[in-house]
């Protein structure tokens, strides 16, 4: 294990539950936004509900049931 590696475990471990969730919120929240601008790079401007279950789809990419309810979902808001 690097010494970053390590430095990080540590810390990550002092923290306690609350904090620990709301660190991976912050992670998933800028997760998605980073996804948010790449899905409107690739296709423009599109209405924040498209844009929403655009990035769904990118986030549970292996999940097929959940990819069959977020297509459909695609389908509804932007047809």
């Amino acid at each position: 294990m690097s010494l970053v590696e390590s430095e990080y475990r540590s810390r990550m471990e002092a923290l306690e539950g609350k904090q620990r969730v709301a660190r991976a919120m912050g992670m998933l929240q800028w997760t998605r936004e980073m996804l948010a601008r790449r899905v409107l790079s690739e296709l423009g401007a599109i209405s924040d509900e498209q844009l929403k279950w655009e990035v769904a789809a990118r986030l549970y990419g292996s999940d097929d049931p959940v990819q069959k309810t977020i297509a459909k979902r695609l389908k509804d808001v932007s047809g």
